[in-house]
């Protein structure tokens, strides 16, 4: 008892989609037939308006003007080469010989002796230098 296993054979090879003889034959004529009749439609053409004919050009204008300042934003944005020394910076001088300023805006206390010694060396100013101290007076 060997069952079948394919399943076109059980239904003789036919899918079962049939359709009558002939149907395809006169399919279009029957089809025409049930579909009303088309009425012909008159179409106005409007006359168009200054806007809708320089709109292209406004719209291009518009994402020229926009990829311009994207770019003039990026290289405002980027690496500059500016010299940024006090020496040509006179405002920032000003400031900083300001003593006010300086105990205003510069806290001291958020510096102790061991990290302002630290950045001394690091920077390789003798203490002494650095103090106003001179080797004669030892």
């Amino acid at each position: 008892m060997k069952n079948k296993s394919d399943i076109l054979d059980k239904i003789a090879g036919r899918s079962g989609m049939t359709v009558p003889d002939g149907f395809f034959e006169d399919f279009a004529q029957q089809m025409q037939a049930k579909l009303p009749e088309k009425q012909a439609e008159t179409v106005t053409v409007m006359p168009s308006s200054m806007w809708q004919r320089i709109r292209p050009y406004a719209y291009m204008a518009a994402m020229f003007g926009g990829i311009w300042c994207m770019v003039k934003m990026f290289n405002l944005m980027g690496v500059t080469s500016a010299d940024m020394s006090i020496e040509n910076n006179p405002t920032l001088a000003s400031a900083i010989g300001n003593e006010q300023f300086i105990e205003e805006y510069y806290p001291m206390e958020s510096i102790d002796e061991y990290e302002m010694l630290q950045e001394l060396y690091d920077s390789g100013m003798d203490a002494n230098e650095a103090f106003g101290f001179s080797d004669t007076h030892q």
